[in-house]
C-alpha cells in the first residue's frame, strides 16, 4: 500500500472520528436488501431532518470509533455498515430509521452511540419511541397550563353561581 493512499486513509478516520464526537446521535444499520428507490427515500428524509447518511468501509470505523473514545462499538461493525450522524436532534435518526425500517424488512438497526456513549440495539429502539422535541414541548405546555385552566374553570363557576343566586 503507498504512504499516499495510507495517509489518505488516516485522513478519513479523521474526519469520520471528528463526527463521531460531535454527534449527538449515531445510529449504525445494516441496510443490504434495501433496493434503490428505498435507499433514495430514507436518504431523503434523514437530510430533511439535518442527519448524515453514510456507507463507511468497516475498518475505518473500527478506528475513528476508537480514536473517538467509543470503545465497545466495534462489534457492531460487522457486515455491511451504514452510518447516520445527527448534531443536534438525538432522536430524529432513530426515529426516523426505525419508521423506515418498518416498511422496508431489510433495514436492521444494529447500534450506535447516544451523546458519547456505546448504545445498544435495544436502547436506539427505545429512542426511536420517544416523541419529538416538539412533542415533548407540547406535553410539558399542557401540563403546565392545566392549573391556570382549573383556576380560570373554578373562578368562572363561582361568578356563574353568584349570577344565579342574585337572581
Amino acid at each position: 500500500m503507498s504512504e499516499a493512499s495510507i495517509a489518505k486513509k488516516a485522513e478519513l478516520v479523521d474526519a469520520v472520528a471528528e463526527k463521531m464526537k460531535a454527534a449527538a446521535s449515531i445510529v449504525i444499520v445494516d441496510s443490504r436488501g434495501l433496493t434503490v428507490e428505498q435507499d433514495t427515500v430514507l436518504r431523503r428524509s434523514l437530510r430533511d431532518s439535518d442527519v448524515e447518511f453514510k456507507v463507511i468501509k468497516n475498518s475505518i470505523l473500527r478506528r475513528a470509533a476508537e480514536k473517538a473514545g467509543l470503545e465497545g462499538l466495534e462489534d457492531v461493525f460487522t457486515g455491511p455498515s451504514a452510518v447516520a450522524f445527527s448534531n443536534e436532534d438525538v432522536v430524529a435518526p432513530a426515529k426516523i430509521i426505525n419508521d423506515f425500517a418498518k416498511d422496508a424488512e431489510a433495514l436492521e438497526i444494529k447500534g450506535g452511540a447516544i451523546e458519547g456513549s456505546v448504545s445498544s440495539k435495544e436502547e436506539i429502539m427505545a429512542l426511536a419511541t420517544l416523541p419529538s422535541r416538539e412533542g415533548l414541548l407540547s406535553m410539558l405546555l399542557s401540563v403546565l397550563q392545566a392549573p391556570v385552566r382549573n383556576v380560570a374553570y373554578a373562578v368562572k363557576a363561582v361568578a356563574e353561581s353568584k349570577d344565579e343566586d342574585a337572581a
